[in-house]
């Protein structure tokens, strides 16, 4: 299979070109190396062919969907950025984008997408009260946190609650930029598919870390600011009490999604799209990372600041089953060897 893989270039889509070069499928990169997120030049592997273009380049676009048969949609500028002012450029990217390589792949006859997704379109995770059951806590107050207040509360009776494992129907609800054009990504494929009789699957990514993870910057995910850290010999910062729980899934097992997805795609139902979560099932806090991460690098143990971002969600861990029984997809990297590995690998520059 001849797969477009756009963002080919980036942390997971590289690792999805090896996955499927591996499995015998012919990538072919899009990529606009924005500098962001390569201030230097990648590597560009032997025998893939290569577009330096931006996805909102409809020529250029075109000229990449010629003889493909599946486009793997990685391309995307992620992170929280610096703040309101990066709208625009997030906007620009990751939906104008999205919609250009859209509705040129209706008019090449290319009818099969998986779209890297993320769970931040969910915003808070599933959290059980114990008098009121299942409920959804609005975002937190910066009054609140500013006290250290950082759980959420039930918003019938204000008593803590427990947080669980999301699954892919639960309500939706971005709660800054990147997360709307994240789930404006899924709502432009679902309309491509009813539109052109299609296939979509979108992959929600939990937090992906691995080698080749680039340096922190306004965009990086918590990993590789704590791995950044430690190469500069300082304590990775945690936020808040460092309780905060997330889903960490190796990149390895995330390319391998995506092939499965890709190789799926053919056995869906016309005209549909259809959302998975992508995690390793298994909920780690964020201060486990940190010290998990640190004792592997052999630097100095985190730190716990108090210190917290307006937006960012307290808890948010998935359940990865409805990929595993539909696709048979299973993360196989253990959180201790993939941070260990992490811990030792170079970082992208």
């Amino acid at each position: 299979m001849r797969v477009l893989v756009t963002g080919g270039a980036g942390f997971i889509g590289s690792h999805i070109v090896t996955a499927l070069t591996a499995r015998g499928h012919r990538p072919v990169v899009l990529d606009a190396l924005l500098p962001a997120a390569h201030p230097e030049a990648p590597p560009r592997p032997a025998g893939v062919e290569w577009t330096d273009a931006d996805l909102r380049d409809r020529t250029a676009v075109a000229g990449a969907l010629r003889g493909v048969d599946a486009v793997c949609h990685q391309a995307a500028m992620v992170g929280l950025g610096k703040d309101f002012a990066d709208a625009p450029a997030y906007v620009g990217c990751n939906d104008l984008g999205t919609a250009v390589l859209l509705a040129e792949m209706a008019a090449a006859g290319v009818r099969r997408l998986v779209l890297a997704g993320s769970m931040v379109v969910y915003g808070e995770g599933r959290y059980e009260c114990p008098r009121h059951g299942p409920v959804r806590p609005g975002p937190r107050a910066a009054a609140d946190l500013d006290a250290g207040r950082y759980e959420p509360h039930c918003p019938r009776c204000d008593r803590e609650l427990t947080p669980g494992l999301v699954e892919e129907d639960a309500p939706v609800d971005p709660r800054n930029v990147y997360a709307t054009t994240k789930l404006a990504q899924e709502h432009l494929a679902a309309a491509w598919a009813r539109a052109t009789g299609g296939t979509a699957l979108s992959l929600r990514y939990h937090n992906v870390y691995g080698p080749g993870m680039p340096r922190d910057t306004p965009y990086a995910g918590v990993a590789s600011f704590f791995r950044s850290s430690l190469a500069r010999g300082e304590a990775p910062r945690v936020f808040e009490d460092g309780r905060q729980r997330r889903d960490f899934v190796h990149v390895r097992d995330v390319a391998a999604a995506n092939a499965l997805a890709l190789e799926h795609l053919a056995d869906r139902p016309a005209g549909t799209l259809r959302a998975y979560n992508c995690g390793s099932d298994t909920p780690r806090t964020i201060g486990d990372m940190a010290t998990t991460l640190a004792a592997a690098y052999g630097g100095p143990e985190p730190v716990v600041t108090g210190e917290y971002r307006l937006g960012d969600v307290r808890h948010i861990t998935a359940s990865s089953r409805r990929l595993r029984e539909e696709l048979g997809w299973r993360a196989e990297v253990g959180f201790p060897e993939g941070m260990t590995e992490f811990a030792r690998a170079p970082q992208r520059v």
